[in-house]
């Protein structure tokens, strides 16, 4: 049996574990540059605020309905997380971390109530952290994913589904005629990987609940959509085709990007932000301890500016030999920007991605043959030396906090620059900043 343990409006549960005031008030947390709503409360969507909604078509609800708008903390989000994920994991086997806010867990094995270990589960998760969830158990990912659903729907809206499955429900315990009666009240929509327009032609054939889904054809589901939707109603009768994965695969590509605060036209501003990035995806690509063969850089103007001229230019530079190394890294997205960067235009948004990314130490690439010492071929006797130097790099950021330690083009530039995210409504790094540790007097 699968369980998938789900955090409650996650981004708003974080502020409102710090900010007691926010619970019961609609609330809402903007995206980078405070341009749209990522994340709502159950308040504000009574209000009609939809997700991906831009900011400023809701801000008259500030005064007409006290919605209260925060921007993203999402160092203080991804911190909350990993405190939710670690005592998640202390009540199962086996543990894959889906999301920020989302994690399998596999009781294959375990004994017992498993909606009494669910809700044990919820009480220490809530009483250690602040942070309320949901927990779904089916025999599949896919009914453990809809169960999730059931119990979140169930206590936020009474009625919906009988009060018994609120907050934790287990298709397992559900005799086959209440199973049935729950998946007729469930929309297809609410599949896991069944989007809008898949939703939409399901129900134009009459497929228009999980229940109705479950008695179609596969076959004529495989034809008419993919494999993917046939292994979806497998999954739902009961089949596994999916299994917890307790050591996922490492990323094939990484990246980093941003929108502006306010357009950039400088160059060497432009150079700042991808030599910033550059380090950033160089911190997570060791961390996979994986190693890049090319840089994706890309900078493009807004299309909703329509004064403006338009311009989005993109390159891939390929390097002699895959690494990972900040220095390298940086280089090469450096010289990619100065490739591609045009005068006179508003660069609204910039990015660099790792592609190609392949284990480290491989002897995969071309023989370097004016590379300094230790950057040279696999049987350089000093060659380690780069490593060391990124290992040391790493250890000091994690110790000091990040950009205590970086190459000198990816130093935070002493003015605020035009590339800088606004967040004029940021609640404090209450678990990660010592300046930001809330006083009890």
């Amino acid at each position: 049996m699968y369980a998938l343990v789900d955090v409650n409006n996650m981004y708003v549960s974080c502020e409102r574990v710090f900010a007691p005031s926010l619970v019961g008030r609609p609330v809402v947390v903007l995206s980078n540059n405070d341009g749209a709503c990522i994340a709502r409360s159950n308040e504000a969507k009574d209000l009609g605020v939809q997700m991906a909604q831009p900011w400023f078509q809701v801000r008259h609800l500030e005064r007409s309905a006290g919605l209260v708008a925060l921007s993203a903390n999402f160092e203080l989000y991804g911190d909350m997380s990993s405190r939710m994920m670690s005592l998640a994991q202390l009540h199962a086997p086996r543990q894959e971390v889906y999301s920020i806010d989302e994690c399998f867990l596999d009781f294959d094995g375990v004994r017992g109530d498993l909606v009494a270990r669910g809700r044990a589960l919820r009480t220490q998760v809530l009483r250690w952290t602040g942070l309320p969830t949901s927990v779904g158990f089916g025999a599949t990912k896919t009914l453990a994913k809809l169960a999730n659903h059931v119990a979140k729907t169930a206590e936020r809206k009474p009625g919906s589904y009988p009060r018994a499955l609120a907050g934790v429900c287990d298709f397992g315990a559900l005799d086959r005629a209440a199973l049935a009666e729950v998946m007729r009240r469930t929309e297809v929509g609410n599949v896991w990987g069944i989007g809008r327009k898949t939703s939409a032609k399901l129900n134009e054939g009459g497929v228009r609940t999980v229940f109705d889904l479950m008695q179609a054809d596969t076959a004529s589901l495989r034809r008419q959509f993919s494999v993917v939707i046939e292994k979806t109603v497998v999954e739902l009768r009961g089949t596994r085709c999916l299994e917890v994965d307790d050591a996922p695969e490492p990323n094939q590509q990484i990246m980093c990007s941003r929108s502006f605060g306010e357009p950039v036209t400088a160059l060497p501003d432009l150079l700042d932000v991808a030599s910033q990035f550059a380090s950033r995806v160089a911190e997570k690509l060791r961390q996979q301890d994986g190693a890049a063969g090319a840089v994706h850089v890309f900078i493009t103007t807004s299309p909703f500016r329509r004064q403006d001229r338009q311009h989005s230019p993109s390159l891939t530079t390929r390097l002699l030999r895959p690494s990972a190394d900040t220095r390298t890294l940086v280089a090469a997205a450096t010289r990619a920007m100065q490739a591609i960067y045009r005068p006179g235009f508003n660069y609204v948004k910039a990015g660099v991605m790792l592609v190609d990314l392949g284990p480290a130490g491989q002897p995969q690439g071309e023989l370097d043959l004016f590379a300094p010492a230790g950057q040279g071929g696999p049987d350089d006797p000093v060659r380690r030396t780069p490593e060391r130097l990124m290992q040391a790099l790493d250890a000091l950021n994690q110790r000091f906090g990040r950009g205590t330690l970086n190459v000198a083009s990816a130093m935070e530039p002493p003015a605020p620059a035009a590339y800088h995210a606004k967040r004029e409504r940021m609640s404090p790094r209450w678990t990660s900043r010592l300046d930001d540790i809330p006083h009890v007097h």
